[in-house]
């Protein structure tokens, strides 16, 4: 069965709205399941829910789209992308920095992402070095020409902010704030002086009005610490993540360090699929005059302490990481003992700290598979225990859209039309088997994914009454879509 009713033709381009966008006529998405079961119809006008009734109680002169066998949710959103590299792991040849190819990467990254249910992301760009804002340039540009269909915010993500070096990244820094960057990054790690990297980039955001988003590994208690006291105080809000080096921390080492990061109001963005490979490059060599690890006092006095059960941690005391080790200079390394674990999402969420999930790395040097699907971040967390089903989807819906400085969406009059529709019964289900998806953004449709499975005539499909292949003169079973 179609899943809408044709549309009557429009004869004139509807109005535009905010932003030169046509402004989205009403829509009733019918028959739709909640997430606490009930069935309704839903009701939307100039990018809001406008009502909620029961099913087969709403009406409206504008489309109607039968979501009959779906599941309506907010839309989920992207925390934590690198469009502008992504799609690259089949290269034949070194990546190419022209204009045009990032913003086709950038482009074509965003869409998938937008396929799977997210209607806004939020894209790490490098900038500085040889290439300079050219690629922050490109994926603005990118933007531009999503405008209407996603939500693209760029994270300006420097490489030295300190020592001798730091001044041209400073520089560059304010220079991606003018451009349009809307977000400060960096990564600390990677620095000489990682304390200074975090306090320039937090100096500049509150000079700007930008949130903070930071790329660690989060190895280093003490360096959190310091972190979490800087960070209290800027309105904007602080993201960190992917913070995998906190699993690898003694259980105590590691709660303590949650609490710290709860005072302060940081917000955690782990990578359940794995880390991005944002923290695989050195420091460059030009780069001096500032320790090179951590020093003496960076080192906390903690006493070798159990792991509590279920955690990743070793029984052994907290050894402070060397420059090799935080940065992880050989990505064999990376991907070995110290990599591809996800941050103790359940230890921080008891401690009160915001917790997020996004996709990361979309086929690129870092990782070469990849699906830029929410849906599979939060079915990773659920499989592996960290979080129950629902908590997982709200960690890459609510809790993203909140770490991305996003209004709230939920399925209520008067919140924004940023929807989802997964053909299943419930969250456990479309996690499971998430094929078929409606994606909404500002009240209208903006993708749709269709699947169907067929089995071939046989007995046991007929025995079964599963949807069967049809035959070339007309006979088969019903087709069942997913």
């Amino acid at each position: 069965m179609p899943d809408s009713q044709p549309q009557p033709q429009q004869p004139r381009r509807p109005p535009a709205g905010e932003g030169g966008v046509p402004e989205a006529a009403a829509l009733v998405l019918c028959g739709a399941r909640l997430a606490d079961g009930r069935t309704v119809d839903v009701r939307l006008s100039r990018g809001r829910i406008e009502a909620v009734g029961t099913a087969g109680s709403l009406t409206s002169p504008g489309a109607r789209v039968d979501l009959a066998g779906y599941l309506l949710l907010p839309a989920p959103a992207e925390p934590h992308a690198h469009c502008d590299t992504a799609l690259t792991a089949d290269l034949g040849g070194p990546l190419s920095y022209a204009p045009e190819d990032i913003q086709r990467r950038t482009t074509e990254a965003a869409l998938l992402h937008l396929g799977h249910g997210s209607t806004a992301l939020r894209t790490h760009v490098r900038i500085g070095g040889v290439h300079g804002l050219r690629s922050l340039e490109a994926v603005l540009q990118a933007r531009r020409a999503l405008h209407g269909l996603a939500d693209l915010a760029a994270v300006a993500v420097p490489r030295v902010l300190t020592g001798t070096a730091g001044a041209d990244g400073l520089a560059m820094l304010r220079d991606a704030v003018a451009a349009g960057a809307t977000v400060i990054g960096g990564c600390p790690d990677l620095d000489p002086d990682p304390t200074g990297h975090v306090e320039a980039v937090l100096a500049i955001a509150a000079e700007h009005g930008c949130a903070v988003d930071l790329h660690t590994d989060g190895a280093d208690p003490a360096r959190l610490a310091r972190l979490a006291a800087m960070s209290g105080g800027l309105r904007q809000g602080v993201s960190i993540g992917p913070c995998g080096g906190l699993a690898r921390l003694p259980h105590e080492v590691a709660a303590r360090t949650a609490d710290q990061l709860a005072a302060a109001g940081v917000t955690v963005v782990c990578l359940p699929q794995g880390d991005c490979g944002e923290l695989t490059e050195q420091p460059p060599a030009s780069a001096q005059g500032a320790p090179s690890g951590p020093s003496s006092q960076d080192v906390p006095d903690v006493p070798a302490v159990p792991a509590a059960p279920g955690s990743q941690a070793p029984h052994t005391a907290y050894t402070a990481p060397t420059t090799a080790h935080t940065a992880h200079t050989a990505r064999g390394a990376h991907m070995g003992s110290q990599g591809q674990l996800c941050a103790p999402v359940r230890l921080l969420r008891a401690a009160g700290v915001p917790v997020a999930a996004g996709s990361g790395a979309l086929r690129d040097t870092a990782n070469p598979v990849g699906r830029g699907d929410p849906l599979e971040a939060a079915f990773l967390l659920a499989s592996r225990g960290e979080l129950r089903p629902a908590e997982a989807y709200d960690a890459v819906c609510g809790r993203a859209r909140a770490a991305m400085g996003l209004p709230e969406v939920r399925v209520e009059a008067g919140f924004p039309a940023e929807l989802l529709a997964v053909r299943g019964e419930g969250i456990a289900a479309v996690l499971s088997l998430a094929y078929s998806r409606i994606v909404v953004h500002q009240g209208r449709v903006v993708a749709r994914t269709s699947a169907v499975r067929e089995y071939c005539d046989s007995a046991v499909a007929v025995a079964l009454d599963l949807p069967r292949q049809l035959r070339s003169n007309g006979g088969g079973g019903r087709d069942q879509g997913y």
